[in-house]
């Protein structure tokens, strides 16, 4: 019985020949990263070990951006936390305000993660890494503590879905479309702690955008990870970012799987999520009207340089919305940096929209975007549980940048092409 891709990163980096679905495992571990919101916690939890150094100084890495720049006191005393911390301890990878960026965004950009890698974030999105055929998974604040120390962690050997995916998209239709369809119709916990395996050769029309947005929300059907194929465009986006060498892994053709589904990416619709699941999707066409009162375009699922470039596309030339506001946020300064030089955030501004620098802000409701009761918000972004952006009373709809756009435009929740 062969090994499914992540089964054998996962038995590599424990020195073993063979692991099984359900076996406990130690890992070694080429990564750990926290953010200014677990961060604080797990240096508490390190303080506790009586650990004096890191593991390694070059493989943890903290962020901080998901209340940065700071929007408060306590935000303020989070990051002077880790700011002390990686200070004392001469931590290499520490990102502070004017070097941050969304951490998911980041590693992959600074070259902090490739091909065959084991990381573990004290953030559930870590499982953006997948896109770069590394194993990649969120944990909590004490295992980022153990791993900041011993640079190991345990793992439970996930057995896993193998996702067929075939054609090539349509326009209009992007990587968050796919993830949408895919959760759509497995449900929320159609995955659970397991690894979202995607083959096919469907890969190959795939950008490394389109795929680290579905990696990065392979949490939201509940899995462990999700990992795609290594493949030219991946070794070519590491080259381009990376000095390290990647370690390619590929599953055996006897691995075992829970179950395959196969997407034909030819057939798939531009597709939205309604309040409050990730899973409650519907086509463009099955909408109907939605007014809305905000979008959002941005965070670690959407803030990539091709994701806010399709945004802009569609913006361009046109007025938002007298009853919308639109919060345009890049995912790192080098795609900020990128937008401006090559003009596009004045087409934002220009079209009415406000740009800010890069943080995760209204994603988890911190801030640059609350809403009130009663109000609805387009966002790209990743889950739209009740209060994720605001008062409970709030709604949010997860969509494409594409669809956000058109929706900003509209002043309700429209197709690309009605606007263009």
């Amino acid at each position: 019985m062969g090994m499914t891709m992540s089964q054998k990163i996962l038995a590599a980096h424990a020195g073993l020949d063979k692991v099984e679905a359900g076996q406990l495992v130690l890992v070694n571990l080429d990564r750990v990263l926290g953010n200014d919101v677990t961060s604080p916690v797990a240096i508490k939890e390190f303080n506790k070990m009586g650990v004096k150094d890191v593991y390694d100084k070059t493989k943890v890495t903290m962020v901080m951006d998901h209340f940065t720049p700071n929007k408060d006191i306590k935000a303020a005393i989070q990051t002077k936390t880790c700011r002390d911390f990686c200070n004392e301890l001469s931590i290499v990878n520490f990102f502070d305000v004017g070097r941050m960026g969304i951490e998911h965004a980041l590693l992959p950009e600074k070259g902090l993660v490739v091909s065959g890698d084991v990381v573990i974030g004290a953030d559930s999105h870590t499982c953006t890494y997948g896109a770069l055929g590394a194993f990649s998974t969120g944990v909590g604040s004490t295992d980022m503590a153990c791993g900041m120390a011993t640079g190991k962690a345990w793992f439970k050997v996930p057995s896993a879905i193998k996702i067929v995916l075939t054609g090539e998209m349509p326009e209009y239709v992007s990587g968050k479309d796919v993830i949408l369809h895919i959760i759509g119709k497995i449900g929320v916990d159609g995955a659970l702690y397991k690894s979202m395996e995607y083959t096919g050769e469907g890969v190959k029309n795939l950008t490394m955008a389109d795929r680290l947005t579905i990696t990065n929300m392979a949490i939201e059907a509940g899995a462990k990870n999700g990992i795609f194929p290594v493949d030219e465009v991946t070794l070519q986006y590491i080259k381009e970012h990376s000095d390290r060498e990647p370690v390619v892994y590929e599953a055996d053709e006897d691995a075992v799987y829970d179950e395959v589904l196969e997407v034909n990416l030819s057939e798939l619709r531009p597709t939205v999520a309604f309040p409050h699941l990730p899973e409650n999707t519907r086509t463009i066409d099955e909408v109907g009207e939605v007014v809305i009162d905000q979008v959002v375009i941005g965070s670690c699922t959407n803030g990539l340089y091709k994701d806010i470039k399709e945004a802009a596309d569609i913006i361009r030339g046109h007025k938002i919305a007298d009853n919308v506001r639109a919060i345009i946020i890049p995912a790192t300064q080098d795609i900020y940096l990128r937008l401006m030089k090559e003009g596009l955030l004045a087409d934002f501004i220009e079209a009415g929209c406000v740009v800010s620098t890069p943080t995760c802000g209204p994603c988890l409701g911190g801030h640059m975007g609350i809403l009130a009761k009663g109000e609805r918000a387009v966002a790209t972004t990743n889950r739209n549980f009740v209060g994720r952006m605001g008062d409970p009373e709030s709604e949010v709809y997860l969509a494409s940048p594409a669809v956000a756009a058109a929706s900003a435009i509209a002043g309700k929740i429209a197709a690309p092409w009605e606007v263009k």
